[in-house]
């Protein structure tokens, strides 16, 4: 699913709850004529990604059961129609799980940013425990595999469970450092008795930076973009972290960003090839040339 399509479904959803939340009856037939979409598409909405909610049918209008009116804030319609738009994002999007959605706590133990996923199958039981342990701010042991070795984690403080671009990860603080991890690699999971006092300034610094690279050192990286792809990156961050410098006379553009890894980075310059170059640090696009002509010669 595309993100243009991606945003007009999530506002179709979004104005829709709005009208629910108010107490409106919904007609099939009107919304298909203000929302510019045939009728199958909003009887698909109402009774398929609307089948969590506790919707009334009669005389061919829905509305909400009046125990729940008024009582969705904004960010609740503006989540639901994003979940609702992208079910597969979730390891484990059951009617139970939904309904969990219009508890607070349970929002802010996730954290979405991108529409596509990974394949979690046979792991949704341990997400969801993970899940509670972040809502109950209570620690946890868990094994983690990475390159074929196991390690083990004691007394971790779970924080959030963040999709980036389609993968799942755990961010949280291990021993006052703040990491995070990869939830597929992570193999079993032990919630402790022990409480932890949360630090509100970590979910803040998790909702504003783009990466997953949290708690690690960062260096500055510099770049010049072309006149001729200079307006995508000016209507959208493309690179992670991105701030416009300065523009050019000739219409070109300097950016720059700050990552912990250059692997953050260096796919999407490589992507955007001949039309961006990296300034500084001195040699990093040396090194990415040399790595090419390497692939190049190698082909």
């Amino acid at each position: 699913m595309s993100k243009g399509i991606h945003d007009t479904l999530v506002y179709r959803l979004s104005q829709m709850l709005v009208k629910l939340n108010q107490g409106e009856k919904l007609s099939p037939n009107n919304l298909a004529d203000e929302f510019g979409v045939n009728v199958r598409t909003i009887q698909r909405d109402l009774n398929v990604r609307f089948a969590y909610l506790p919707l009334q049918k009669e005389g061919g209008f829905y509305s909400l059961d009046p125990l729940y009116l008024g009582k969705l804030s904004t960010r609740d319609i503006e989540r639901f129609a994003g979940l609702a738009g992208v079910q597969k994002l979730f390891p484990s999007l059951t009617d139970d799980f939904l309904r969990d959605i219009f508890d607070s706590s349970t929002q802010s133990a996730l954290l979405v940013k991108g529409y596509n996923y990974e394949n979690l199958t046979g792991k949704e039981t341990l997400f969801r425990e993970l899940e509670k342990s972040i809502q109950n701010k209570r620690r946890v042991n868990f094994s983690y595999k990475k390159e074929g070795v196991i390690k083990q984690y004691q007394s971790i403080e779970p924080y959030k469970l963040v999709n980036n671009k389609g993968i799942w990860y755990l961010a949280c603080r291990d021993s006052g450092k703040l990491k995070t991890f990869s939830f597929s690699k992570i193999i079993t999971m032990m919630q402790l008795d022990d409480n932890f006092e949360a630090d509100s300034s970590i979910d803040k610094l998790l909702s504003e930076d783009d990466s997953v690279w949290i708690g690690e050192e960062t260096q500055e990286v510099v770049l010049k973009v072309s006149k001729k792809v200079a307006d995508y990156f000016r209507r959208r961050k493309l690179i992670v972290n991105q701030e416009v410098e300065k523009e050019l006379e000739d219409g070109s553009l300097i950016i720059s960003t700050k990552v912990a890894n250059h692997n953050q980075i260096i796919p999407i310059i490589r992507y955007w090839i001949p039309h961006i170059r990296i300034i500084s640090p001195d040699g990093l696009q040396e090194e990415m040339e040399q790595e090419l002509i390497e692939y190049l010669s190698s082909a």
